[in-house]
């Protein structure tokens, strides 16, 4: 099946499952536990479940959306067309941005785990996470049903290794390491919880390749919410074993800067010695290669949405006829990627842009209440998100809230990345675009659909002549 812009849908619900997992699977297990411990000691568990509680109302919020407008693009379609353009090339812009880090920082952050099993020099890593990112991106070139195939083989493979050693771990586990439990107090717990959040940012990524995705009203909200139930029950499980397997000092301060950079690999070898580091490494390198796939999916399809609604130039919206995908935007993205790895320390980039994405995750949930309280008869979820508002509103202020403990750099970093979308709307899209968002009727705006109709009207004169 094929939608209106030659993207086909041919995603299923496992692939698509799949690529939400993938996202996720990455820093969040084989990086984040370490640096969460340093700040909440074994409650580091407990911050995981908490950043989960905090991501759902806006997975809730981002299904029902997805259902009722399944295009490319997900969160910037959902705050573009509930806020207007503005706070849409923001998001797009911001999202965009945010999500190549991750990529990026998945691409360099398994060079830590190659080291422990190949006989290479440091300055090998970067090379490597060179070519893994072309491969990636010819990968994506080639058609979203082949990397959804590679991406579910990929996850599977990876979910059944953590399982054997969370359930190994579980038998030979030292549980006296969960003592003092929460050394740091219950705002250690938070602060960790703000840390690991972007652990389970990828649960959403999927909205943006809804216009790939097989019967989306049923599929799209399945996989989100599958998908991050069950990365709940495996980051709970896996962390858990890291924190029982692991010697407290070693993950406080077992890595060149502080915390272990391979928090996986140290409880993989006390449990099964050099055999068990070799096979977390291998695993930690599929993995974060996977994550990496899958970011690059989704985020190539910001440019590709914003650009039909010409905010960004119209090259990007091209389809190619022969693979379906859309290849100058992922080609755009993937030469981003590459320049971030070649040139730029993208483990510090990547700790700035995630308070934006905490920061767009509470906007999502306020571009649900407007679609809501908005008179949009376009507006026809198949999928009604359960406890409206109150899910929502709880999900903005946890989101506030989160981001207060990322610390000054992380909040100048969002700042910075609002300000970029600001100057790239007024000087590029204000002029090409006069739509406004579901929130103009909200307000009770009663110039605005005479407005809007002018505008159309007006670019419908433009055409003509």
């Amino acid at each position: 099946m094929v939608s209106t812009d030659g993207l086909e849908r041919n995603l299923g619900l496992f692939p698509t499952m799949m690529i939400s997992m993938g996202a996720m699977i990455g820093s969040g297990i084989f990086v984040l536990p370490a640096i969460g411990f340093k700040k909440a000691g074994a409650a580091v568990i407990l911050a995981y479940v908490i950043s989960a509680v905090v991501v759902l109302p806006a997975a809730l919020s981002k299904s029902e959306m997805a259902t009722a407008m399944p295009e490319s693009g997900g969160t910037y379609i959902y705050i573009d067309r509930a806020l207007g353009p503005l706070f849409g090339t923001i998001a797009g812009i911001g999202s965009w941005f945010s999500l190549t880090f991750k990529s990026a920082f998945a691409l360099v952050g398994l060079g830590s785990y190659l080291l422990l099993i190949a006989p290479v020099s440091s300055s090998v890593i970067t090379p490597l996470a060179l070519a893994l990112g072309v491969v990636v991106v010819v990968l994506n070139i080639l058609g979203t049903e082949l990397s959804g195939k590679v991406q579910s083989v990929i996850v599977s493979i990876v979910l059944l290794g953590l399982l054997a050693f969370s359930i190994n771990s579980g038998i030979a586990g030292d549980y006296g390491n969960l003592e003092p439990f929460a050394p740091n107090g219950e705002w250690g717990v938070i602060t960790a919880a703000a840390f690991v959040f972007v652990s389970f940012a990828g649960v959403t990524k999927i909205a943006s390749i809804a216009e790939e995705v097989e019967n989306p009203g049923k599929n799209l909200p399945r996989a989100m919410i599958g998908s991050m139930a069950i990365m709940t029950v495996i980051y709970v499980l896996v962390v858990t074993a890291i924190v029982i397997m692991t010697d407290p000092k070693v993950l406080k301060d077992g890595g060149p800067n502080g915390p272990s950079v391979t928090p996986m690999a140290d409880g993989a070898g006390v449990l099964f010695g050099g055999f068990g580091v070799v096979i977390v490494s291998v695993l930690a390198i599929v993995a974060l290669t996977s994550m990496a796939n899958a970011g690059i999916l989704s985020t190539s399809r910001f440019p590709l949405a914003m650009s039909r609604d010409s905010l960004l130039p119209p090259q990007l919206s091209d389809v190619s006829p022969k693979c379906g995908t859309p290849r100058n935007s992922i080609l755009l993205t993937g030469a981003v990627l590459l320049l971030l790895i070649a040139f730029v320390p993208v483990i510090e980039l990547a700790k700035l842009a995630s308070a934006f994405k905490i920061l767009v995750f509470s906007i999502s949930n306020i571009a649900l209440i407007a679609f809501r309280e908005s008179d949009m008869e376009e507006y026809d979820p198949d999928f009604k998100a359960p406890g409206y508002p109150f899910v929502q509103i709880f999900g903005v202020i946890a989101g506030l809230v989160l981001i207060t403990q990322m610390g000054l750099l992380s909040i100048i970093g969002a700042i910075g990345i609002i300000a970029f979308g600001v100057v790239l709307y007024f000087g590029y899209g204000r002029q090409r675009t006069h739509r406004e968002g579901a929130i103009s009727s909200v307000r009770g705006d009663d110039d605005s659909s005479e407005k809007e109709d002018s505008n159309q009207s007006g670019d419908s004169e433009n055409k003509e002549e």
